[in-house]
């Protein structure tokens, strides 16, 4: 949505938001489904970038091709655990970095910071 848009809907009194606003999600469930979101996409982009088929993926996975499609949808039904499994069966490779904060720069609210990095062979 563009800047003059937005401001005219709030200049009327509405509020602009997105999904998890209007569920009135905390910050670690938003996270959370973008990672699930995130990993999803991951998923597919990496079997097409291998031409498998759901199917064929399927086979890899032992399950059938409707939940590798419940997989590549983030469905709720679909843990994480399911999501990475696929990806990397797909050929796909996580890698997970995570900040470390100095000892003296540690503060009781101070958040430290995991990158899932998802990438997928050239």
């Amino acid at each position: 949505m563009d800047a003059r848009k937005r401001k005219a809907i709030e200049a009327a009194g509405w509020k602009v938001g997105d999904a998890a606003d209007s569920l009135a999600m905390s910050d670690e469930e938003r996270q959370l489904l973008d990672t699930r979101v995130e990993l999803a996409q991951a998923v597919r982009r990496q079997r097409e970038a291998r031409q498998l088929s759901q199917k064929q993926l399927g086979m890899i996975l032992k399950t059938s091709q409707p939940r590798v499609a419940r997989i590549e949808q983030a469905a709720a039904d679909v843990s994480l655990d399911q999501l990475v499994r696929a990806f990397t069966a797909a050929g796909g490779r996580i890698v997970i970095k995570a900040t470390k904060a100095k000892k003296w720069r540690r503060a009781p609210n101070r958040k430290e910071t995991l990158v899932l990095e998802v990438m997928t062979p050239e």
